[in-house]
């Protein structure tokens, strides 16, 4: 599977091509709302999401049939950004499985920075 075309689908909301990378009983699950997707289901929640977007990869581990993808997402004026950890199981090249773990971006709370522990990354 072309994990930046992929990527790049999801950023476009491309309604077309998205349900090729899945298998057709494929399960699609964001952890952090507790939601669980059919195929259909994720490419209707992703296409109908508010705004434009754009994005990154960040990161990208591939085994035999698995890939965790860690990406950035912001809105095309950039006043937000969140991050996305992907977990893909895949079978004949197609996702059968899809965890995934979304975090708002932000700085880091009060209590830690009056610490003085750590230091930005970016």
């Amino acid at each position: 599977m072309d994990i930046n075309s992929f990527w790049n689908d999801v950023l476009s909301k491309n309604r077309k091509s998205l349900p090729h990378y899945f298998c057709s009983d494929a399960a699609i699950r964001w952890h952090c709302s507790n939601e669980q997707f059919t195929v259909l289901e994720y490419i209707t929640a992703n296409c109908e999401y508010p705004d434009e977007w754009n994005g990154e990869i960040e990161r990208v581990e591939e085994s035999e049939n698995k890939v965790v993808l860690v990406g950035r997402v912001y809105p095309k004026d950039q006043n937000v950004s969140f991050h996305v950890v992907s977990f893909l199981k895949l079978e004949k090249d197609k996702i059968c499985e899809m965890d995934e773990y979304w975090a708002d971006d932000g700085d880091a709370p009060s209590w830690r920075k009056k610490m003085n522990l750590g230091k930005p990354i970016r």
